[in-house]
């Protein structure tokens, strides 16, 4: 990749807030990298969160997306259509099954809440983990047909459902790594293994700004 997301950029470029082991903050910054998207990438932690962030976008949440001629982004899944389609030198966009992402956002996410963090939800983890495996075993079955979610290549879906994924996977890793979805599991480890991924995944020091 030739051009970056990178800390330090002018103020002329995109400001991205971000947490680095927030899932959809993961997928955003994948996709700005993918798409050449030079901003600066301000690191928060969520429990301090910036003035300057919450002025942007008042929910709180991250990825929040400030463009250099003030438009606010701050959904993942549009921080990622926005860049790809200002530039998709790998076609990701051929590749963005919006029903596949809302299955991932919805039931999956909701059932790896409740299976990683048993402490905040009043139900049994085990069954969570068995209903999120039933979603787990339909990507499973597309991933024996082809490499990626979409096709050959990696595209748009295998970097929006990758991070939730990752995250299943890293609860109970030997419980994950023994499961019988060796197509998923290859598909995974392909994922992290990429050097998009671990540019993305760079640590950078917290962004305090003025609060």
């Amino acid at each position: 990749m030739s051009a970056r997301c990178m800390a330090g950029a002018t103020l002329t470029e995109p400001i991205l807030y971000s947490f680095r082991r927030c899932p959809y903050a993961m997928r955003a910054r994948m996709a700005l990298l993918a798409s050449g998207t030079t901003c600066e990438i301000r690191e928060v932690k969520l429990r301090e969160k910036p003035a300057e962030m919450i002025a942007a976008s008042p929910k709180g949440t991250v990825p929040v997306l400030v463009l250099s001629d003030g438009p606010v982004i701050d959904e993942s899944l549009d921080i990622m259509r926005w860049a790809l389609r200002r530039n998709d030198p790998e076609r990701w966009l051929e590749g963005d099954d919006a029903e596949l992402i809302a299955i991932n956002d919805g039931a999956f996410k909701y059932h790896l809440d409740r299976y990683k963090y048993p402490d905040r939800y009043p139900s049994s983890p085990v069954d969570h983990r068995a209903q999120a495996v039933t979603i787990l075993d339909e990507l499973e079955q597309r991933l024996t047909q082809r490499a990626y979610l979409c096709g050959d290549e990696r595209r748009l879906t295998d970097a929006a459902l990758m991070p939730f994924v990752r995250q299943f996977a890293a609860t109970d890793r030997d419980w994950f790594d023994a499961r019988p979805l060796p197509s998923l599991q290859r598909w995974l480890a392909t994922m992290l293994a990429s050097p998009l991924f671990a540019e993305a995944m760079i640590v950078r020091p917290q962004w305090r700004g003025s609060s």
